[in-house]
């Protein structure tokens, strides 16, 4: 056997690790899949293909799939040659069942070990099947993933999960290079070529068996009877990788080319498809020369490129116009043979769209159908996007405007959606899209004016009970979210049935019923905002099985609904899950922006900023891609507060002048000003951010946001107007249910009365609720009062307490905090003012800014001066600096 012939089945070396890591997974019950990461050429398919072969040792059935851009583009694509014979998938969660229970087999006892090659190519669809089989146990996932290529949410979200095993491969070093080569070629390389192969490849597997192969094929790696060597001194002129693999395709000949350029354009193909344009002879020849891979899955031949890199190169080389009308010729020649096999016609249909920029209307119109019902709208819009306009219906228009909406495009939504509405025949259809314009025109362009003018425009023209019940719900729905709960609230009450099956349109009551929670969680009705929410959800999850609905499940998952109860810790693990279904089963960017916002959110409330800012952050770039008005302030100012807190003023400065280019909203009034305060309070102007709190508090207060007013009127009691806020914290207690407004409530108190037990006990509790940054404020006011009291022991404890839940809260920087470690006791009054004198602000400076003549404030600082032991700003600033460092200190602790 020659050398070439010998080095085609590329030993494998050096990945034992990996695939005992495989071995362990396999064993664990718990575990549903296994994730090869790399760039490309590393070895993943390889080490993958060897995870397979262990899995069918032992008693696994075995099958594989792989995803490429062209199978990428319609609904199953890449995977539907492993769903049985017979499945039909008209109804895609019947179908889907269906898929799982063929599989498993009649005793329920098969076991599937399914290879995915290049995953991150997978469209949505295939994807949420792949995760309800794993999720039901019928497979376990043996995937590759190249990286530094883009991948959907929805492939990011199957890739993560306690049962799912990631590993990524690294290049091979040196050492295990030599061994790979030793085995290849039959003999040892000599250190000059081990150097130089090692280093032209770094450490690549298909770089370095290209890179020999390459080498062997032009005599330049030449044996001397001991060792390999090359013949030249260096490889520093090596041709990059592209011209190898073009060497390498080149050894197809004339007769071959053809197969590879029909592989490279439509791949997979059958083995009786490329009869077509070669002899068995020639594709036998081709998978000799390892260009190309035959494989068998059940009664169907496959046939594929070796590696996806020459598919790249080779469509690099083919002219447009011929890669068209090759793609055509196959397109014809399926629909010949009648497109026999279930997944055949999805398969012509992308041929069809690659070659001509379209397909079968009919085929067009299901598979969007399917990939809206899978909430993929990005396909749905590319597949809708193509139907020739005289086979575009009202429902067409209909569904392609929803996917617009869902995507962010609302100004391309209501193009369609207002061709829709001329072409609307009755007042269904008409009621159906003037639904989803108001939609867009409030959810994405934030015309709350123009919005309500179009209900009630429509009221006059939609005569029927259910019709008008409809169009005064999503009213009701406006205004909750443009700034007026209660109103909304008491729409919604009115015309929002229990039981959305009374000819209730489906997606409008789940909308609603989405507006519910959060006016009910905005009023204080807490309680009661919860057990709507779960409610609302298994209404959504029992409906999702029988219609196409928008939007995502997931969406009534209340974050905030938890928050405000005072189940923070429910409310995060909530949150994630509804962020990752989001991710898994949808590209739509909407619903993952506000549930992100909403994790952002309750992190902040838990008192964990690096947490909530990276929630925000996850918000911001979708919602600025969208151009995401409604969000696009409320997130500006959370991300300035949390960069603030952690002392990032760089960026606080940055998001609010970003906060600046966009208009108010209603939603969660006052909420928009919490950065400005921050950042005021973060630069030592705690008396400026008192007041801008309580103004946006007072705002609150009027738009009936309660919890958002609790919210900011907390705020302004950590930053040392607790007895400006009792009062009416005391009240918002006895409106607002649940537990974390009492709790918050009985901390403001605390303070204010500088109460050591209050305080204690408030720490505790807030603990257990899960907000770890009041309570360690708590905890530390308590030490502080109790060094002044000149009680050690019980300061020290007091600390110790405020340590623990401090160092939950990620480097969080805040007064009471820093402060209340101060090594002698200042007043509220002359802890400002230092804070100030501090930072290079003149006593003229500081009296204009908190009201006070020039002489209280020399006075106060000259109090500071003989507590603290220092004579000179300076050594103010010192001083200050080391209680910051004893928070710090709390923190690491």
């Amino acid at each position: 056997m020659s050398t070439v012939s010998r080095m085609q089945r590329w030993p494998f070396v050096g990945r034992q690790e990996e695939l005992d890591a495989f071995a362990k997974a396999l064993a664990d019950g718990r575990g549903r899949g296994f994730v090869i990461y790399g760039p490309a050429g590393i070895g993943k398919s390889r080490l993958a293909e060897e995870c397979l072969a262990q899995a069918v040792r032992a008693g696994y059935k075995s099958m594989r799939a792989t995803a490429s851009a062209a199978a990428g583009t319609v609904p199953l694509g890449a995977i539907a040659h492993l769903i049985p014979e017979g499945v039909d998938l008209s109804d895609p969660v019947r179908g889907f069942a269906d898929v799982a229970a063929a599989l498993m087999g009649p005793g329920r006892g098969r076991r599937w070990a399914v290879w995915v090659d290049d995953l991150h190519l997978l469209d949505a669809t295939s994807v949420v099947l792949l995760r309800q089989l794993m999720d039901a146990g019928v497979i376990r996932l043996v995937a590759t993933v190249r990286t530094g290529e883009p991948a959907s949410d929805a492939v990011n979200a199957l890739c993560h999960g306690d049962a799912i095993q990631r590993v990524d491969l690294e290049a091979l070093d040196r050492r295990k290079c030599a061994r790979l080569l030793h085995e290849a070629l039959g003999a040892p390389v000599g250190r000059r070529t081990l150097r130089h192969l090692h280093e032209g490849s770094g450490g690549n597997v298909l770089y370095l068996h290209e890179l020999t192969l390459g080498a062997v094929a032009s005599g330049n790696l030449i044996h001397d009877g001991e060792v390999w060597e090359l013949a030249e001194a260096s490889l520093a002129g090596t041709p990059r990788l592209t011209e190898l693999i073009s060497t390498r395709l080149a050894s197809a000949g004339q007769a071959g080319r053809p197969v590879l350029e029909l592989l490279a354009s439509c791949e997979p193909v059958s083995l009786a498809d490329t009869e077509a344009v070669a002899s068995l002879e020639v594709v036998a020849d081709l998978e000799q020369a390892g260009l190309i891979q035959i494989t068998v899955d059940q009664r169907r031949t496959r046939v594929a490129l070796e590696h996806p890199l020459y598919g790249e190169v080779l469509r690099k080389g083919i002219p447009d116009p011929q890669r068209q009308a090759l793609i055509r010729e196959h397109a014809e020649r399926a629909e010949r043979y009648g497109a026999r096999r279930h997944d055949d016609p999805l398969h012509v249909a992308t041929w069809r769209l690659a070659a001509t920029g379209t397909a079968d209307p009919g085929l067009l119109i299901r598979a969007a159908t399917l990939g809206f019902h899978t909430h993929d709208y990005a396909q749905v819009t590319a597949l809708l996007d193509s139907l020739p306009e005289r086979h575009q219906t009202t429902d067409t228009r209909l569904l392609l405007g929803y996917a617009l909406i869902e995507t962010g495009k609302w100004e391309s939504a209501e193009r369609i959606l207002s061709d829709a509405d001329e072409q609307a025949a009755d007042e269904k259809e008409k009621l159906e899209v003037t639904l989803a314009r108001i939609m867009s025109l409030f959810w994405l362009g934030s015309r709350t004016q123009e919005t309500l003018k179009v209900v009630e425009g429509a009221l006059q023209q939609v005569t029927s009970q259910a019709g008008r019940r409809t169009l005064r719900t999503i009213e009701g729905y406006v205004r909750v979210i443009s700034g007026e709960p209660a109103r909304g609230l008491t729409l919604l009450e009115e015309q929002l049935e229990p039981d959305p099956s009374e000819s209730y349109d489906l997606n409008t009551w789940l909308r609603g019923a989405l507006a519910k929670t959060l006016a009910l969680a905005a009023v204080g009705r807490t309680t009661q905002a919860t057990a709507w929410a779960e409610f609302a959800y298994a209404t959504h999850v029992r409906a999702e099985a029988e219609e196409q609905l928008v939007p995502h499940p997931a969406t009534q998952l209340s974050t905030t609904a938890l928050t405000e109860e005072g189940r923070l810790s429910e409310a995060l693990t909530v949150g994630e899950q509804a962020f990752s279904d989001l991710m898994i089963s949808t590209d739509t960017m909407i619903p993952r922006i506000w549930v992100a916002f909403c994790l952002g959110r309750a992190e902040w409330q838990s008192g964990h900023p690096s947490a909530a800012r990276l929630w925000f952050a996850e918000a911001f770039t979708p919602a600025r891609k969208a151009n995401h008005i409604n969000a696009l302030r409320l997130i500006s100012s959370y991300v300035a507060a949390t960069a603030a807190e952690l002392g990032d003023l760089g960026a606080a400065r940055s998001a609010l002048a970003e906060l600046e280019q966009y208009p108010v909203r209603g939603y969660l009034r006052g909420e928009e000003r919490l950065g400005e305060a921050w950042l005021l309070a973060a630069q030592g102007q705690e008396s400026r951010a008192r007041r801008v709190l309580l103004e946006a508090a007072e705002d609150a207060r009027t738009a009936q946001y309660l919890t958002s007013e609790v919210l900011l009127l907390t705020e302004v009691a950590r930053l040392g107007g607790a007895e400006d806020v009792v009062e009416r914290l005391v009240e918002l207690a006895r409106t607002c249910d649940g537990v974390f407004t009492p709790a918050r409530s009985r901390f403001a108190q605390a303070i204010a009365a500088d109460d050591v037990d209050q305080l204690l006990a408030v720490s505790a509790e807030l603990e257990d609720i899960g907000a770890d940054l009041l309570a360690a404020e708590a905890a530390a006011t308590a030490a502080a009062a109790l060094r002044r009291r000149g009680e050690p022991r019980r300061a020290t404890a007091a600390s110790n307490r405020a340590a623990d839940a401090a160092a939950r809260c990620q480097g969080a920087r805040t007064p009471l905090l820093a402060l209340a470690e101060a090594t002698a006791p200042l007043t509220q009054r002359e802890r400002e003012i230092a804070v100030l004198a501090a930072a290079d602000t003149s006593s003229k400076d500081i009296a204009e800014m908190l009201s006070l003549s020039v002489r209280t404030i020399d006075n106060h600082l000259h109090h500071v001066y003989t507590k603290l032991g220092v004579t000179t700003r300076g050594e103010l600033r010192r001083a200050l600096d080391t209680a910051k460092g004893n928070a710090s200190g709390l923190q690491s602790s």
